[in-house]
């Protein structure tokens, strides 16, 4: 009762027990806070719009990461290995000195690379697969699907399917020296998810990988990535090259990656890439105006003043690499839709012209080899894919 005098010496008002209580309850409050530095706040963020401005903020998102050195992503479980592909190097030192950094593949084997339960999103995957990249094809399952929401080989994934390394930096994939395939596409899960490899070829392959991945609730509006594979050699005459069909629900369209090996001397890239969508039959509701414009370039990709190609990388578009050939150069596209979704409520539809010239200036249909990566967020679940090309369809030869 000394605090309560206290009181009504200081303001002349009279606290009755209930008044000094909610005070004394309002100053625990304060300094239990204080102690933590919340003052109140509460930890409401999930972990997924990562960007500068949200590293700071506190979450009760749980990180974990899924590595050959720990193959189930448990709390406390990684650098147990006493087995596996750095034994024989760390056999004077033991378990916890690199005994498991990678697996190894036989020819025709399929790998799970990781089998999750839970719910949250993959936010980063690091991988340097040995071998053919056309022939290690990627799978990923996403709350227990029958059928795969990606599937492609393993370089065109990482928009670096010509069989040579390049460097890549963009905002969605990275590759870097010497083999470094990196993906920032944020992958969200609500049940769990599932990633394999499987090596079509006839030689065994090592793998390298480390999937991070944050548990946490993902909100309700939240789609599912998808990515799916095509390839067309020879395009026929006077068809457009379908990148994506067959897609029913709501999303958006995020991503293109393109292999174009031209298949006829000179220019290639007239062709104009059209969207169809919720409906659209015979003409689409977005039109472009040619191949470089898609892929943010200009007249050609030249050099200013010359007729060679300029490679380039950005954030959102890039040709990062060109393989000059005279009997069929090739040139690595990708175009990033991050702050531009091509969004659809029913269905869409994406395809590209081959278009070239001939005489008189007059436009030559072409029929180029041509493949494709198309990247997409929608519900599921998904129409079916198209059968993946057999193991000669896939070759670059």
């Amino acid at each position: 009762m000394k605090l309560a005098a206290k009181f009504r010496a200081q303001s002349g008002a009279t606290i009755t027990k209930k008044k000094l209580g909610i005070w004394m309850l309002c100053i625990f409050l304060f300094i239990a806070l204080s102690s933590t530095g919340l003052y109140g706040q509460k930890l409401d963020f999930d972990d997924l719009s990562m960007s500068m401005a949200s590293l700071p903020r506190l979450s009760n998102a749980k990180t974990r990461s899924v590595s050959p050195e720990n193959f189930t992503g448990e709390k406390g479980k990684g650098g147990m290995a006493t087995e596996g592909t750095g034994a024989r190097a760390a056999r004077e030192l033991g378990q916890k000195w690199k005994v498991s950094p990678s697996v190894r593949i036989k020819a025709g084997q399929t790998f799970v690379m990781a089998d999750i339960k839970g719910s949250g999103a993959i936010q980063h995957i690091w991988m340097t697969p040995t071998g053919n990249n056309r022939f290690n094809i990627l799978r990923f399952y996403w709350d227990g699907e029958d059928t795969p929401s990606i599937e492609c080989p393993a370089g065109d994934f990482f928009a670096c399917g010509m069989g040579q390394y390049t460097t890549i930096s963009s905002l969605a994939v990275c590759v870097n020296p010497g083999s470094g395939f990196n993906c920032y596409w944020l992958m969200p899960f609500r049940k769990g998810f599932k990633i394999t490899m499987t090596n079509i070829d006839e030689k065994d392959m090592v793998l390298y990988y480390q999937i991070d991945y944050t548990l946490t609730e993902i909100p309700a509006d939240m789609g599912y990535l998808h990515a799916q594979f095509r390839r067309v050699n020879p395009l026929p005459y006077k068809q457009d090259y379908t990148i994506l069909d067959g897609v029913r629900g709501q999303g958006q369209y995020v991503g293109t990656y393109m292999i174009w090996g031209s298949n006829s001397p000179g220019w290639w890239g007239e062709g104009e890439i059209k969207f169809f969508m919720d409906g659209d039959r015979e003409f689409p509701t977005i039109c472009g105006t040619g191949t470089e414009d898609y892929f943010c370039g200009s007249y050609g990709f030249h050099k200013p003043g010359t007729s060679e190609y300029q490679e380039f990388v950005t954030p959102y578009a890039g040709m990062p690499q060109v393989i000059k050939s005279k009997e069929q150069p090739r040139f690595s596209l990708y175009r990033w839709h991050i702050m531009d979704p091509i969004r659809f409520e029913k269905d869409v539809k994406v395809t590209m012209q081959a278009l070239g010239w001939k005489s008189e200036g007059r436009y030559l249909p072409l029929q180029d080899d041509l493949s494709s990566v198309a990247f997409w967020y929608q519900a599921e679940p998904h129409a079916a894919f198209p059968k993946l090309p057999d193991k000669d369809s896939l070759s670059i030869k």
